[in-house]
């Protein structure tokens, strides 16, 4: 709860026509990024019936644009080596910058931290995919 109320939290929802939250995405400057003009994803969260309707493509473009508006150059993002998330994420272009391990639970995992390096090829790429499916929104 307190990473939604920071101030430099940027916080997207997702309503389904009920009105009820089905998902949501965040960004904000974690402290140990220290990349000028830059931020990090933080999360992107659908419920699971929700997976698989386009929702995370378009949390993930209103982010997009966020950074852009803000004149980001560089945003990270970090993502456990087992979250098929990642494939996502490359799928939109981020690359693999860095592996570490980390300690959750007493169990050792291998983040992974991706960047992208081009804002203005990912919301280019938002556009492309919505040509070629015929969403014109």
């Amino acid at each position: 709860m307190e990473n939604i109320e920071r101030e430099d939290n940027f916080v997207v929802i997702a309503e389904n026509p009920e009105g009820e939250i089905i998902g949501f995405s965040d960004s904000w400057k974690r402290e140990t990024n220290i990349v000028a003009n830059s931020s990090d994803l933080t999360s992107i969260y659908i419920l699971k019936e929700y997976h698989g309707r386009g929702l995370g493509k378009e949390l993930l473009k209103k982010l997009f644009l966020q950074f852009k508006f803000l004149g980001y150059k560089k945003i990270f993002v970090e993502v456990l080596e087992d979250n098929n998330t990642r494939y996502f994420y490359e799928h939109y272009g981020a690359k693999l910058c860095k592996s570490i391990q980390i300690i959750i639970g007493g169990k050792v995992l291998n983040e992974l931290i991706y960047e992208w390096d081009n804002i203005d090829e990912v919301l280019a790429k938002f556009s492309r995919t919505e040509a070629d499916s015929g969403d014109n929104h």
